[in-house]
């Protein structure tokens, strides 16, 4: 692997330490015209998520309950009414379900094309 460049596992984890603020501090908060908590330094919450997945044993088991997570957020996910809109933090920039979602899919395929490389 090179310098610098995450493990599979470890962008894996990442994913799922994402997954689970998503979870955490944004799904449960997203009515219309809410301000949803800011994004977290995106450097500090990454070095967080790499300190979260160390008590993972085998990248296996981190991939089994990521798996969970991800089916556990879909879900809520799909109680959230598809027209609210909302804001996060003090940005200006309104969100629905569906734009905010964009971002997540983008940040996904981004790292999926990482592990596919890594794979190769």
């Amino acid at each position: 692997m090179s310098e610098g460049k995450w493990s599979v596992k470890e962008i894996i984890g990442h994913l799922f330490y994402w997954d689970k603020f998503i979870q955490e501090k944004h799904f449960p908060f997203m009515n219309e015209g809410a301000v949803l908590s800011s994004f977290p330094d995106h450097d500090e919450h990454n070095s967080e998520a790499i300190q979260y997945i160390s008590a993972f044993k085998t990248t296996g088991t981190l991939i089994d309950e990521f798996v969970e997570n991800r089916k556990q957020l879909i879900e809520m996910m799909s109680g959230i009414e598809s027209d609210v809109i909302f804001t996060i933090g003090s940005e200006n920039r309104q969100f629905t379900v569906a734009t905010y979602l964009e971002i997540f899919i983008d940040h996904d395929n981004h790292h999926l094309n990482q592990i596919k490389v890594r794979l190769t």
